[in-house]
């Protein structure tokens, strides 16, 4: 298994803001293997059901629902389905990270959401 290390912004600003601020562990820990299994192996994006994640992840059901909304809300994932009853496709969104011209990865946003941007939540 090659190990990749994370992007520092994961953890710099992401771990505190998500766990100490926004007190959303849940949400920290399914971005953190979500990160791991689709961008540290080179992808964009990959299906999962919830099923999957929360046997992955070790989170209950209720809690990983309550993650992917809340990452959703911070375009930290884009989640996209082919049909209501369809697997959906989870893309991990790094919006901090810039391109050439000057747009934000992955995300066609120019900027995260600031961590205190209460209109965010």
């Amino acid at each position: 298994m090659v190990t990749r290390p994370a992007d520092p912004y994961i953890v710099d600003v992401l771990l505190p803001d998500m766990i100490g601020h926004d007190k959303r562990p849940a949400a920290f820990a399914l971005y953190l293997w979500l990160f791991a299994i689709t961008r540290g192996s080179g992808r964009e994006g990959a299906f999962f059901s919830y099923a999957t994640l929360t046997d992955r992840t070790g989170l209950s059901k209720s809690s990983v629902q309550r993650a992917v909304a809340w990452l959703e809300r911070r375009e930290l994932v884009r989640v996209r389905k082919a049909s209501t009853t369809s697997t959906p496709e989870y893309t991990v969104l790094t919006p901090w990270r810039r391109s050439a011209t000057g747009s934000a990865s992955s995300s066609g946003k120019a900027a995260l959401p600031g961590p205190r941007d209460a209109g965010k939540r």
